[in-house]
């Protein structure tokens, strides 16, 4: 009796449940292997075409009874769900059809999140056909992004399957053909290009990992096959222009293949770069982005083994932009168009590079790079094709370049660092008449000697500063310091005076002289070296204060301040103590006194010829180009004769006059004399040399006298003897 009181009252109940509910579970057979009860969908059917309203409950209680089998595993009665809300979907019409949409998108949902293959393809089967159904009006709250993502993933997933069972087989299909790669690689690139990392299942994320794990798997022949297709993506889709995406595919392959593969993708970065130089600037300033932060990323060292061919391609993309910026285009047609500001950017991020590439490598490396840069840099006169415009745009950009490698250059030698054949042509560049050129050439030269990076911390500092609070690193200087000053010393002091010299010279050149003259002080300084800085010192004074010299009063200033500023550095950083208490006298009277009182003169005489033959010379020492005499107002300086033990007075004026004078002479005579006197002095000249010669030579060939006294015969002297002509050679 209970039993039947127990059926009865469930069938009361079943029996008082909605009509549409009753109907859905009569469409569920007891075996799923069955299928779907046919009879009832079509009863259900016409219930739903009968009444639209219900369409909503319908298809959301379909929706519960679909998630209660999926949770319990009954996938039959999943895909006997799946099919009656089609068949719910292709009967009902246009104007109902919305009342369905939401739980039938949310099914799907449900089904894409199991990790069941089958499901997904039963749920993307189920789109295709919602896909297929044409609808009247649009349905703005619908949103797909969601299916699309997971339907992303799924086929990303199923390609990265597809990798992993063919990379390594042999037996099956060489998925590292260009056929293959090209199909593969776009496929990636596009999922990762439209999402973003916004959950730790999307597409971009998925996609990445699948990337990495092809990039990672590609032996040495496979990288260009890998790497082809993402140029060509990037070009056909016009991605260079950007400053991400290109980017952030090179950072992901970089990082990915092996580290002694890097140097592939670098060659052909660089081969794609030539490949497009009739581009438009932002397209290469792209590429050659892409190319600075692969080498940032790159081994040290493994540029490969055409080191200087990096560099070569950078420097002839340079050597272009300038013929473009100078044409305004960039093609020789003279079809397209180029701007001044396009071509700038493209040159900027050359330049980066550079010194990007630079800093992968080696010490001995990048010598061998300033060199080459240096072998670049065009002469005057030597490219007249270029102009003079164009020469000096070429010499800015190189020199910039040059400086990028120098600022990260590190050598504890500075002979190997500055050798004769960088240093000479470095130097030559200080005389010319461009400021710019210049003030390169002056920032090139610190960064190399400062060694301790000094350079910032003085730069930072005032006039008038304590170097105690400077914190600067001091080293004492080595053997090859020593010896690469005694060598270059006086070329280097000759052309900080030359350049004190330039009208056209601004603040920033002084600073960078001053710069420039304390590095040296800092790491290179010994007490010979003091004695010939602080006469340099004087010497630009009397530049100054000379009136045969055509400066404005601010170059003047400029070089006053100059002079100010290194000799209170000079006098900080050790011996004499008379400089130091000088100029800490000095300081006094300039902070107490006027302009007008406050004088301190300096008289000497400088002579610098700027000759080839005095660039040759080989000075000893800066004195004998240098007289100086100190002469100061005793009301001002009562440590005169204290001062002046510091510089030992060579009043040698007259004669270096007498001396200038008498070469005048010379050079005149031979310009004006008769080539019959000029011939007459150099034959009087040449008899004169003869006797001292023969001399000379009487003098070796003579016997020691015998014990005896007696002068043995003389012997004929061998350069007076008569030879054979067979023994003539």
């Amino acid at each position: 009796w209970p039993t039947t009181v127990k059926g009865c009252l469930c069938g009361c109940c079943w029996a008082l449940r909605p009509r549409y509910k009753r109907l859905v579970d009569n469409i569920f057979p007891e075996d799923p292997e069955d299928g779907l009860v046919k009879a009832n969908m079509e009863k259900l059917t016409f219930f739903a075409l009968s009444a639209p309203e219900k369409l909503d409950r319908i298809a959301a209680y379909l929706s519960e009874r679909l998630t209660r089998e999926l949770n319990r595993h009954r996938y039959g009665y999943v895909c006997i769900a799946m099919e009656a809300l089609e068949q719910l979907l292709l009967a009902c019409h246009c104007q109902s059809i919305n009342l369905l949409v939401e739980s039938f998108l949310s099914t799907l949902r449900l089904l894409l999140e199991a990790d069941k293959p089958h499901l997904h393809i039963l749920a993307t089967n189920s789109f295709v056909k919602f896909a297929n159904i044409e609808e009247d009006t649009p349905s703005y709250h619908r949103s797909y992004d969601f299916f699309v993502a997971k339907i992303r993933v799924s086929g990303i997933r199923g390609l990265q399957g597809v990798v992993r069972k063919t990379v390594d087989n042999e037996l099956l299909v060489n998925i590292w053909e260009p056929r293959h790669m090209e199909q593969i690689v776009p496929a990636l690139l596009v999922n990762l290009q439209k999402h973003t990392h916004t959950e730790s299942e999307s597409p971009a994320e998925q996609t990445e990992v699948c990337f990495r794990e092809l990039l990672g798997r590609a032996a040495y022949g496979h990288i260009n096959n890998a790497v082809r297709p993402v140029l060509m993506h990037l070009d056909s889709h016009s991605l260079w222009e950007g400053q991400s995406f290109a980017v952030q595919c090179f950072q992901i392959i970089m990082y990915s293949i092996q580290s002694q593969h890097s140097h592939l993708v670098i060659q052909q970065l660089l081969g794609h770069l030539d490949a497009n130089s009739r581009s438009p600037a932002s397209v290469r300033a792209g590429i050659v982005r892409v190319l600075s932060e692969a080498a940032v990323i790159e081994a040290t060292g493994s540029v490969g083994p055409t080191v200087l061919e990096v560099f070569n391609t950078l420097l002839r993309q340079l050597r272009q932009s300038v013929d473009y910026e100078l044409t305004g285009y960039y093609d020789t047609a003279g079809k397209h168009r180029t701007t001044s500001t396009e071509e700038k950017t493209l040159q900027d991020a050359v330049i980066k590079t550079i010194g990007s590439f630079a800093n992968t490598l080696p010490v001995y490396q990048r010598s061998e790079v300033m060199m080459f840069i240096m072998g670049k840099i065009p002469v005057p006169g030597i490219y007249p094709a270029l102009g003079f415009e164009g020469s000096r745009m070429i010499q800015v950009m190189l020199l910039k370049s040059l400086l990028q490698v120098s600022e990260r250059y590190e050598s504890n030698n500075l002979l190997t660092a500055l050798p004769s054949s960088f240093l000479e042509p470095l130097l030559s560049f200080t005389l010319m008449e461009d400021p710019e050129i210049r003030l390169l050439v002056l920032s090139i030269l610190t960064s190399l000697i400062d060694r301790h990076h000094n350079a910032a911390k003085l730069n930072a500092a005032r006039l008038s500063f304590d170097v105690s609070l400077l914190e600067l690193k001091e080293n004492r200087s080595s053997r090859q310091d020593n010896l690469f000053m005694r060598k270059h010393a006086q070329r280097l002091y000759r052309h900080v005076y030359l350049a004190c010299k330039e009208e056209n010279s601004g603040q920033n050149h002084y600073q960078a002289l001053f710069s420039l003259l304390a590095i040296l002080s800092v790491e290179l300084a010994n007490e010979e070296m003091v004695v010939d800085l602080i006469r340099l010192v004087l010497a630009l004074q009397e530049l100054a204060l000379s009136n045969q010299e055509c400066l404005s009063v601010f170059n003047r200033c400029g070089v006053h301040s100059l002079c100010a500023a290194f000799l209170n550095l000079l006098s900080q950083l050790g011996p004499p103590p008379p400089l130091h208490q000088h100029v800490a006298q000095v300081k006094r009277l300039v902070k107490h006194s006027t302009a007008e009182n406050n004088t301190a003169q300096f008289t000497l005489k400088y002579f610098v010829c700027v000759s080839e033959e005095d660039r040759l010379s080989k000075r000893k020492s800066i004195g004998d180009v240098v007289s100086l005499q100190i002469d100061m107002d005793p009301q001002f300086c009562p440590d005169t004769q204290e001062v002046t033990n510091l510089f030992p007075s060579e009043d040698r004026g007259s004669l270096e006059e007498e001396e200038r004078r008498r070469r005048m002479q010379v050079v005149e005579k031979f310009q004006t004399a008769p080539f019959e006197e000029i011939a007459a002095t150099c034959g009087s000249r040449t008899s004169l040399l003869q006797s001292k010669l023969d001399q000379v030579f009487n003098s070796i060939i003579r016997s020691p006298p015998s014990p005896s006294g007696h002068s043995p015969p003389r012997s004929t002297p061998l350069y007076e003897m008569k030879f054979p002509d067979l023994c003539v050679y």
